[in-house]
C-alpha cells in the first residue's frame, strides 16, 4: 500500500480508501455485521486505513455495521474514520435536508453512537448548497465540536452541481470555516474537477479525496447498454440516455486500451496518477473485489 499526507491534516491516509454507502443495502445488496468484518479486515490486511461514510447511507445503517465490527474487533483505532452530515434518511433513495446548528449536532451524536467512537476523524459538508453552508452557527457549533474532541478534522463533500459549475465558493471559504478536506466526484468518465477545482485544492493546501473512482461501476466494463439494475439499486434509478451513452464510452476506451487492459486498475490508477489526489474512495460488495482493487496500486 501507499500513503500520503492528506493536506495539512496530518493524518497519513492510504491512496485507497473504503467508500461504503453500499452497506446501506441501496446498490441491490442488503449487508450483515459479518459481511462487513470480512471487508474491513480484509481491507486492512491490504493496508487500507481510511474509509468514508455518512449519516444518511440507510438510517445510520451504514455506520452502525461499521461501528458493530470495529468495537467486536477492538480496532478502531487502526482507520481513519470519515462521515458526513446535513441530511436524515426518510426511505430509499429519499432524505430531508438538516443544516441547522441543533440538527447537525444531533446528527453529530447519532453518528458517534452509531459508529461506537468517541470522535470522528474527519466530519464532512455534505453537498449541502451555498446558503446551507454560509450558516455560522452551524460551523460555530463544529468548531466547539472540535474542541472537545468529538471532531478531529473538518471536511466538505463538494455536490457534483458545484463542480459542473466551477462553483468554487466553499473551497475559497474552506479554511475560514476550519475545512482542511475536500471530497469530490472524480474519475475518466467525470473529469470536470481536473481543470479548476483540483489544481485550487492544492493552492490552498487542502487534502483531496476522490470518491466514484469507477463512475458507479460503469468503468468496470463489466455493463452493456441493455443492462437492467434491480429496483433496489440506485443504479436502475439513474437517466437512462445518460448511462447507455457512459456505457458506450467506457466501451470505445476498452477497445482503444486493447481487451487485456484491467479496467478497474486502469481506472483507479488514472485517478490516483493525478498529483493533486491524495486517496480514492472506492465502494465494494465483497473481498474478491477489494482485492482486485488493491492490485491499481502494482501499476501506480
Amino acid at each position: 500500500m501507499i500513503y500520503k499526507k492528506l493536506g495539512t491534516t496530518g493524518l497519513n491516509t492510504s491512496v485507497l480508501g473504503l467508500g461504503t454507502w453500499q452497506f446501506s443495502g441501496e446498490w441491490g445488496k442488503e449487508f450483515t455485521e459479518s459481511d462487513v468484518t470480512e471487508i474491513l479486515e480484509v481491507s486492512e490486511s491490504l493496508g487500507i486505513n481510511l474509509i468514508d461514510t455518512a449519516e444518511c447511507y440507510g438510517d445510520h445503517l451504514s455506520e452502525s455495521l461499521i461501528g458493530m465490527s470495529l468495537k467486536r474487533s477492538k480496532k478502531r483505532n487502526n482507520w481513519i474514520i470519515a462521515t458526513k452530515f446535513g441530511h436524515t434518511y426518510k426511505e430509499f433513495l429519499d432524505v430531508d435536508d438538516c443544516w441547522s446548528s441543533k440538527e447537525v449536532k444531533k446528527q453529530l451524536e447519532s453518528s458517534l453512537k452509531a459508529l461506537c467512537t468517541d470522535h470522528i476523524d474527519i466530519y464532512q459538508f455534505h453537498s449541502g448548497n451555498d446558503n446551507a453552508f454560509d450558516n455560522d452557527g452551524l460551523w460555530q457549533m463544529l468548531e466547539k465540536e472540535k474542541r472537545s474532541g468529538k471532531i478531529r478534522y473538518l471536511g466538505i463533500s463538494i455536490s457534483e452541481q458545484a463542480v459542473t459549475d466551477n462553483n468554487l465558493h466553499q473551497l475559497h471559504k474552506a479554511k475560514e470555516r476550519g475545512v482542511d478536506v475536500i471530497q469530490v466526484k472524480y474519475n475518466w468518465l467525470h473529469r470536470e474537477a481536473e481543470r479548476i477545482l483540483l489544481p485550487e485544492c492544492v493552492k490552498l493546501k487542502l487534502g483531496v479525496l476522490a470518491r466514484q473512482p469507477l463512475a458507479s461501476g460503469y468503468l468496470s466494463g463489466r455493463y452493456d447498454t441493455g443492462y437492467q439494475f434491480p429496483e433496489n439499486d440506485v443504479r436502475h434509478w439513474h437517466d437512462k440516455n445518460s448511462f447507455s451513452s457512459e456505457i458506450e464510452s467506457v466501451n470505445k476506451l476498452r477497445d482503444e486500451l486493447g481487451k487485456n487492459v484491467d479496467m478497474v486498475a486502469w481506472s483507479l490508477a488514472r485517478c490516483l496518477k493525478n498529483q493533486h489526489v491524495d486517496s480514492t474512495l472506492i465502494g465494494c460488495k465483497n473481498i474478491g473485489q477489494v482485492k482486485k482493487n488493491v492490485e491499481a496500486i502494482k501499476i501506480l
